[in-house]
Parts: structure tokens; sequence; C-alpha cells
């Protein structure tokens, strides 16, 4: 199988990843492994995930070379400024045991977030190599903007909640045309798409399923990244086969004619998306 690949001048990013989120101890690097074994290469995960020990295990374990495994983790939004995001990001390298990861993001704003200094932080780390590339996650269009504006460190990714029946399009007109990837978490609607009946009669007509046709509409859009997260072995195989379905154009009117406005991850502490 060749995996799709968003490459740009700071990153090359294997397009269809691997998300292990909320795993643990285990079973999260049973998981890890399996899918490497099929065929994955992005592997994400995150310091808050709990996880960060398990995943750089099943690397460790997989018997790949790590210049062939993409590795991105993410700092928690507690720590809003340069001193406590590299303590925390130096934390992350050692429960990981990797040299470096390949993509460094901002896990969420912080409401205190002193975003120069953060930024300036992960510029340091990329400078000396312990993060090959840096982005942000959860950031509403203004506050990326303001981050790229910086021209403090090249922003090379947006990991944000993306799938069919939410619309990024504001995000996408922006991040696009600057070579930025959108990685989209959440790109299965935590399974709301398999009782979906646009999406079933799609799947029906290409003898998919209506997990791997979700993955595909994302895929189907240049620049989108999609890391969906399967314990299972034949889970992580369905998502797989989403790389070799071609949606036509009818259906991707239909599922662009589904509701865009459904938001499933929304903390207590997520900024206004509409800033």
């Amino acid at each position: 199988m060749s995996m799709p690949v968003f490459e740009s001048a700071l990153t090359r990013m294997p397009r269809l990843g691997f998300g292990t989120w909320p795993m643990q101890g285990a079973a999260c690097q049973a998981a890890v492994e399996s899918a490497i074994g099929l065929g994955y290469r992005h592997i994400d995960t995150a310091e808050m995930y709990g996880n960060e020990a398990a995943v750089g295990a099943a690397l460790n374990a997989s018997g790949v070379a790590r210049g062939d495994l993409y590795l991105t983790t993410k700092v928690w939004w507690d720590k809003p400024d340069g001193t406590s995001f590299r303590r925390a990001f130096e934390a992350c390298l050692k429960r990981l045991n990797q040299p470096y990861v390949d993509l460094l993001l901002v896990h969420w704003p912080s409401p205190g977030l002193r975003l120069e200094s953060v930024l300036q932080a992960q510029a340091a780390l990329r400078e000396q190599g312990l993060a090959r590339a840096v982005g942000v996650a959860n950031f509403p269009l203004g506050l990326l903007r303001r981050a790229v504006a910086a021209e403090i460190v090249p922003i090379a990714c947006l990991q944000v909640e993306h799938h069919v029946y939410l619309d990024q399009q504001r995000l996408l007109d922006y991040v696009t045309p600057r070579d930025i990837v959108l990685t989209s978490y959440t790109p299965v609607a935590k399974g709301e798409v398999m009782a979906d009946k646009v999406i079933q009669g799609i799947a029906a007509k290409h003898g998919a399923t209506p997990v791997q046709v979700a993955l595909a509409y994302l895929l189907a859009k240049p620049g989108v990244a999609a890391i969906p997260k399967a314990q299972s072995p034949a889970r992580q195989q369905e998502n797989l086969g989403a790389v070799k379905l071609r949606l036509d154009a009818a259906d991707l009117a239909a599922l662009a004619a589904l509701r865009k406005d459904h938001r499933m991850v929304a903390p207590g502490f997520a900024p206004d998306w509409a800033a």
C-alpha cells in the first residue's frame, strides 16, 4: 500500500496517521505495534494522554527505522510560557525514549498564553533538532494568524477537530496556500458516521464501510491529514482501506450537503472558535 504524504518545506507527514487517545499502558503499546506492523508510519500522542511511554516503547520495538516513522506529541495548555513549555517537552522526550519528535504542537491555547514566549521555545527546540517541525492545535483562525505573523518559528501544522459534520473551511482557506497541513482529529465523528444513511449509501456503492467513506472525504482535501484511533487490528486495517477509496463528484457533493456545525470536543477551556 502506498501511503499518501503531505510534503512541504517544513515537514513530510503521512496523511493517514494513528491516533492514540485514550489508550493506555500495555494495550496502547500493543495497538501501536499492530498499527506499525500493518503499515502506519504516523503516530500521534500527547503529554495529556498519559501514554507517551507506551507509544515510545512500541516505536522502539517495531523494528522500523526511526527515520521512517513520524511522531507527533503535544504539550498541554497549562504550560502557557516558554520556560514551562520547554520543561514539559523535555519530559515528553524522556517518556517517549526518543531522540526527537517529528512534530511538536501546543495542545490547546491557554487563556493566559504568552504566545511569543512559547513560539520562541518551539523555535529553540526546532533549531536544536529535538522537534523537527512545530505547530499548534485547537487554535482559532485569529490566534493562528498571530502565530504565523509573529515570524518567530514557521508553523508546519494545525491540528483541529475536523470531520464530515464539522466544516473547517475558514481554517483550510488560510492554511492551504501557506503549506500548513491541517491534521483532523475525531475524523469519524466518534463513530456517528456508521449510522448515517447518506454515508451508508455511498459506502454500499463502493463496497466500502461508512468509516472508510468518512476518512476518504477528508483525504480528498489537499493538505489534510487524519488520525483515527483504532485499537483492534481489524479496525486499523479498515481505516487503512480509506487510502484506496476514491469518491466521485456526486459522493463529495452529498457529503458536503450534510450538517457542518456539529462540534464534539468542547472543553470548558476551549477558545472562542469564531475569533
